[in-house]
């Protein structure tokens, strides 16, 4: 059996999906793990201790003393290889972020020296409210590994982002943790990406854009996933179908663009800006279509810049954070990138050039150079689209080891 030998300690938290805990206390028995149960008074609502204490072969623990008797948190904390709490609700994750001690489960995690990984869920607001952000940002620093949610039928009868990650996910990572098979380097890490262009109205017809595809973007988001990472991809206007396993918001304008990044770059880990964002957008586009008429003279389109987003996460970021862009530059390329790494204070440039055949907006392959503020360099030769993307992604991964 795979986990033969590995002790596992896990934490339940008052929710209603911990109806899903009992299957993963079934599948890491089944593979050998010895399991222990943690539970809250809320979660006993929620979930039989009596079938977890079935499943697991363990009593399940509620309460700091029974009787005469004391359950040992500082030995459960010791005890386990890896403690995963699952589900994580709203109020437990407020009191890990702020060390709040008033339950067993609390006192063990706290006492805990082993990795810990935490399975949120809750409905979608809560999930999105500032409070929650800053509490998995600062679970996260550290170095907490946080599952992504999934998106779905919610227990408030809503559709959206907020449900736990499934028994089958949470144990494959678990697995790969602890056995240290096929690890994920970016596991646990949140990464906001942005792909594909931007559209900046003339009028309710016409717009300034450009002929991005997405298609790199959203490669690089995949290969991210892939590793582990939970991607919040903010996607501009493309025909491309949202790509599965991440959170996709989709914009249309550079300003757009900007709100969705700002509104989740604190919490995140990296930043990994692909897409091709137009630098101006009209300053005063007409209410109506514009229409041309015999002798009238050509409206003149008065242009203001739009937001630099990769400048403001560059500005912003973090010591523990990582800002990535892309260049695509018709002259002077490798000049003009070395700029860029340097006045939008980023870690690491990806530079396209429209000479290179094969490269640039559309086409399935591309060709790349990789530069980092580290001085390093790193030509790749033309390649699919999704080989350049799990190349940039190991640079990332061997920039930030």
């Amino acid at each position: 059996m795979v986990l033969t030998g590995k002790k596992i300690l896990i934490g339940v938290s008052g929710s209603i999906a911990a109806y899903k805990t009992i299957l993963l206390v079934r599948l890491l028995t089944k593979a050998g793990a010895q399991v222990k149960v943690v539970i809250t008074k809320a979660a006993a609502d929620f979930v039989s201790p009596l079938v977890l204490s079935t499943l697991s072969q363990e009593k399940v623990l509620s309460d700091l003393s029974e009787g005469d008797a004391w359950a040992n948190h500082v030995m459960l904390g010791r005890w386990a290889d890896l403690m995963v709490i699952a589900p994580l609700s709203c109020n437990t994750l407020a009191k890990m972020a702020t060390g709040l001690c008033d339950n067993l489960l609390m006192a063990v995690y706290l006492s805990a020296t082993c990795p810990v990984m935490v399975c949120p869920a809750m409905d979608e607001d809560m999930w999105h409210h500032p409070s929650t952000r800053d509490n998995l940002s600062r679970l996260r620093g550290w170095g907490v590994q946080v599952m992504p949610v999934g998106n779905g039928s919610l227990a408030s009868g809503l559709t959206g982002e907020g449900r736990m990650a499934e028994p089958e996910e949470i144990f494959d990572v678990i697995f790969q943790q602890i056995s240290g098979e096929t690890k994920q380097a970016l596991l646990g890490k949140k990464i906001v990406v942005t792909a594909g262009p931007t559209y900046e109205p003339i009028d309710p017809v016409r717009f300034i854009g450009n002929h991005s595809s997405g298609k790199m973007g959203i490669e690089l988001a995949r290969a991210l996933r892939a590793e582990g990472a939970e991607v919040h991809l903010v996607l501009g206007p493309v025909s491309a179908p949202d790509p599965e396993g991440m959170n996709v918001q989709r914009v249309t304008t550079a300003q757009e663009m900007f709100e969705a990044t700002k509104a989740v770059f604190d919490s995140c880990d990296m930043a990994v800006m692909t897409a091709a964002v137009a630098d101006f957008r009209p300053a005063n586009p007409f209410e109506s279509k514009y229409k041309k008429q015999p002798g009238k003279q050509l409206p003149v389109i008065e242009l203001e810049e739009n937001p630099d987003i990769l400048a403001y996460c560059g500005s912003r970021k973090k010591e523990h954070q990582i800002t990535v862009g892309f260049a695509l530059e018709t002259n002077d390329a490798l000049e003009y990138a070395k700029k860029k790494l340097d006045s939008k204070s980023a870690n690491i440039i990806v530079l396209n050039s429209l000479q290179d055949i094969g490269a640039g907006f559309g086409g399935d392959t591309n060709k790349v150079t990789i530069l980092t503020n580290r001085d390093q360099l790193v030509a790749l030769p033309l390649m699919s689209k999704a080989e350049v993307a799990k190349a940039i992604v190991n640079a990332i991964i061997e920039y930030s080891a």
